[in-house]
């Protein structure tokens, strides 16, 4: 998920499904590789918690933890 080329960073909130890797923990969004100057504020998801999935309060995105 995570991206480091500042020429590729993905459109926040452009898809609605993530999948995230162990090494992308903590889940937030954003995610990093992802602009966030026209975003909305970075919010923690507990998707451990909630068994391998998640969604974003603010823009409804939905991330699973890939096994």
């Amino acid at each position: 998920m995570a991206h480091t080329n500042k020429a590729e960073l993905l459109t926040p909130n452009a898809s609605n499904r993530y999948e995230l890797k162990e090494s992308d923990l903590p889940a937030h969004c954003p995610m990093p590789g992802m602009r966030s100057w026209d975003s909305h504020p970075k919010v923690y998801l507990p998707i451990k918690e909630n068994g391998g999935v998640a969604v974003c309060p603010y823009c409804s995105a939905e991330y699973s933890l890939k096994e």
